[in-house]
């Protein structure tokens, strides 16, 4: 089992502010638990740090705060839902991130009342210290009968992802295989490669492309989902398919070509639509997600996976045009990216929801609304090319190395689009609408297993 702290970069831009600070800090984190798949999320919500008047003492190395100081944070977890996490600082760049003899007599004194006062059974502890340009920590997570498990990892979110190993995580060097790699974004960002937990949702043009590029720069832990089988026409494009694979799922294909390249490959495979809970619940339990669906329906439930469970998510689409005498004349690719902050998809029209709902139907409900007028018409071929979903599979891989390093302009775009025919590339940058779902002032930030999951119905598998 692996926990997983994932942190709005709003929150985790506070923590590294107290952390630099020369003296101790502390406060309550407010995160929600999801038990996803025998992982565990903690989705952060809110921080409270303890009011200045509380401390009765505060150094470098020592603090004593009055429970006033922390037991109203108890309060508003028990309202929302949340698992409270007592957090405090270790100031210094030598510091080390680990609970002292005071620290561990302070957790077996609160731990009971964090318990019983947020109601959740749960008691959390943080240590942070800053090195670098972040923070180190190390953290646990104890429950009232289930003993104490440690916090693992820390995925931040926003507009720079980066993710934090536990102090008392062992880091291996990276294989040698990667030495370019190294010698061009450094042995960390490597090692983070190496961590993550991917999900790609398509396994055609763009989705294969993108598969065997994460797997060619060392991600190793893969989630494959599609529910089509491979077809003739999809070998022209399909990234490891030949014309014998004809007819078997394209997962499986894609599967077995990335464990050839990387035979330590971790490639869970999913047969099935990505609008079923059960699949959306998979996908909930990863870091990131590329969305490379052509429906609707699919990418309406990626859009509300970034808000709900604070998951980066890079959608990609491609769009071919052609005149009346069937001459190529758009090639228009998309690649935007969602994490807290940035608009959803719906905010960004970039999903027909009329089209969406037709989708999620049965095929003989969709016929029957077609034949009325009522849905758009489904099920249509649309033109691909393998230079073209190739292209945009590129750009969507830079999204996340840029997310990772930050090479680019800081503040910079969530999404870029291409105009190959024009040999054109723009960038632009959306903010979620007030009334929305995404919006912060909504509260869905975060929000994890709500019933109904997502805040949508569910189709019957």
């Amino acid at each position: 089992m692996i926990t997983t702290l994932v942190m709005p970069s709003e929150i985790a831009d506070e923590i590294k502010y107290h952390a630099r600070l020369p003296l101790e800090f502390a406060a309550v984190l407010l995160a929600r638990r999801a038990d996803l798949g025998g992982d565990v999320r903690l989705l952060a919500r809110s921080i409270h740090w303890v009011d200045p008047a509380s401390y009765i003492q505060q150094s470098a190395q020592h603090m004593l705060i009055r429970s006033d100081g922390y037991v109203p944070a108890l309060g508003r977890a028990e309202s929302d839902g949340a698992v409270p996490i007592w957090f405090h600082t270790h100031p210094g760049d030598r510091s080390v991130p680990m609970p002292s003899r005071h620290d561990e007599q302070v957790d077996r004194e609160i731990a009971n009342l964090f318990q019983l006062r947020s109601g959740s059974g749960y008691y959390g502890t943080l240590i942070a210290s800053p090195r670098g340009d972040g923070f180190i920590f190390s953290g646990t997570l104890q429950h009232e009968k289930d003993g104490v498990s440690a916090i693992d990892r820390i995925w931040t979110v926003g507009d720079r992802w980066r993710l934090t190993p536990s102090y008392s995580v062992t880091r291996s060097a990276p294989n040698a295989i990667f030495d370019r790699h190294v010698r061009a974004f450094g042995a960390d960002i490597q090692t983070v490669l190496g961590d993550l937990r991917v999900a790609i949702v398509g396994a055609g043009g763009t989705g294969s492309a993108i598969a065997e590029q994460l797997v060619r720069l060392g991600v190793r832990h893969l989630l494959l989902v599609d529910a089509d089988d491979l077809s003739a026409s999809n070998v022209t494009r399909v990234y490891g398919s030949t014309p014998r694979d004809v007819g078997r799922p394209k997962i499986e294909v894609l599967r077995d070509h990335l464990q050839a390249i990387a035979p330590d490959l971790d490639c869970q495979i999913i047969g099935r639509m990505a609008t079923l809970k059960p699949v959306a619940q998979a996908l909930a339990a990863r870091d990131l997600v590329f969305g490379c669906t052509d429906d609707n329906a699919g990418r309406l439930v990626l859009s509300r996976l970034s808000t709900y469970f604070l998951l980066p998510i890079i959608d990609v689409g491609v769009l071919l045009s052609s005149d009346a005498l069937g001459m190529l004349k758009g090639i228009d690719g998309r690649v935007t990216a969602l994490s807290p902050g940035s608009a959803c998809l719906v905010c960004r029209n970039r999903i027909d929801l009329g089209r969406a709902s037709a989708e999620l139907k049965t095929p003989e409900e969709r016929k029957r609304l077609a034949d009325e007028g009522y849905a758009p018409a489904l099920g249509q071929t649309e033109p691909a090319v393998v230079a073209f979903t190739t292209a945009v599979a590129a750009i969507a891989v830079n999204e996340l190395l840029d997310r990772l390093l930050g090479y680019g302009p800081p503040g910079g775009s969530n999404e870029t689009l291409l105009r190959l025919h024009e040999r054109e590339i723009s960038t632009n940058r959306a903010t979620p609408h007030e009334t929305h779902y995404c919006h912060p002032s909504q509260g869905r930030w975060g929000a994890g297993l709500e019933e109904p999951f997502l805040g949508q119905l569910w189709p019957t598998p």
